[in-house]
């Protein structure tokens, strides 16, 4: 064999056992690093409903619109609810007016009550030729009679004092349902899949808008179960978008329960347990959130997007599996 047929036949053999060296190299990296393809791009989801129900009057946002913090989405018609604080007052005003005439009502029986009882000192002090004893009995009569009219008069306040009082809850009720005909955004974020239009109408408690919190974006990436023991609370995350984009962040913390298919609920409250075995057997995918530290200005986030995440081994704190 020539020398350079030898030469081929090394070079040959180099190739074939650096490639056997790399596909080993990276079934190792695929099997036992810490990162996974399956990642997704989430957000917090704010769904607004009115308070109040009524016809919507006003929609000065649109679809994809980026919003603050208090900036008005939607109003519903306010005029019912500006009637009804229109009676709420009027109501407010009359019990007031009823709640003076009792209190002067009361003040009046009161000052008659001390006059009867002070005539009754009087009498009960003048000689008996003077002031017969029916005339002594007469005046504490009066006296009584006086004392019941003032118990009678302040049970009447009272009364008038509790209806002043539920007057004032329903203005303020009333109120509140006008000032609630305006809805707000409670976040800042972006309006998503605007449905609603001028002249729907819109139930109260119902959602009608949709506003993706633009502060609260985050990673879930579902981990093999296989790749649990490598993972900790805190350790550092590189996320790279499937556009290309790159993002950091840390494991915020693990799920500690998936659903199991294998083993459903029946109707009677008993395990439906599956009679069937698959003899492969793939590992279960667990979510871990990631806290994104670090979002370069040009990325665009959107909740859903794909992306793959691969951690830092180490560079955490916190255990994430417990040891019992």
């Amino acid at each position: 064999m020539s020398v350079k047929s030898i030469f081929r036949v090394l070079i040959t053999t180099a190739i074939f056992l650096l490639a056997i060296l790399l596909a080993w190299s990276l079934w190792q990296h695929y099997m036992h690093s810490p990162w996974t393809r399956d990642g997704r791009v989430r957000a917090e989801v704010v769904n607004i409903a009115p308070d109040v129900s009524g016809q919507v009057v006003a929609l000065p946002v649109r679809d994809n619109q980026l919003v603050k913090k208090g900036d008005l989405l939607m109003e519903i018609d306010p005029a019912r609810y500006t009637l009804a604080l229109q009676q709420a007052e009027a109501a407010v005003t009359a019990r007031k007016a009823e709640l003076d005439v009792r209190r002067a009502e009361v003040e009046a029986r009161r000052a008659d009550l001390n006059m009867r009882r002070a005539q009754a000192r009087r009498r009960a002090d003048v000689d008996a030729l003077v002031v017969s004893r029916e005339a002594r009995e007469d005046a504490g009569s009066q006296v009584t009679a006086s004392q019941a009219q003032l118990e009678a008069a302040q049970a009447q306040l009272q009364g008038a004092q509790a209806q002043y009082q539920a007057a004032l809850s329903q203005r303020d009720t009333a109120r509140l349902n006008l000032e609630r005909t305006k809805v707000f955004s409670p976040v800042d974020g972006y309006i998503t899949n605007l449905n609603v239009r001028r002249g729907d109408y819109a139930a109260a408690g119902a959602a009608k808008i949709a506003v993706i919190d633009s502060h609260s974006f985050w990673v879930y990436a579902y981990f093999e179960e296989t790749k649990l023991p490598l993972l900790s609370i805190g350790d550092r995350a590189r996320i790279q978008l499937i556009n290309g984009a790159s993002m950091e962040g840390h494991v915020d913390s693990i799920a500690r329960g998936i659903y199991d298919r294998d083993n459903p609920q029946s109707r009677e409250l008993t395990a439906d347990v599956n009679p069937t075995f698959n003899w492969v057997r793939l590992a279960q995918r667990i979510p871990v959130r990631i806290q994104l530290d670090k979002v370069p200005e040009n990325v665009l986030l959107a909740s859903g997007l794909t992306c793959t995440v691969v951690l830092e081994p180490g560079s955490g704190k916190q255990p994430a599996v417990a040891k019992n």
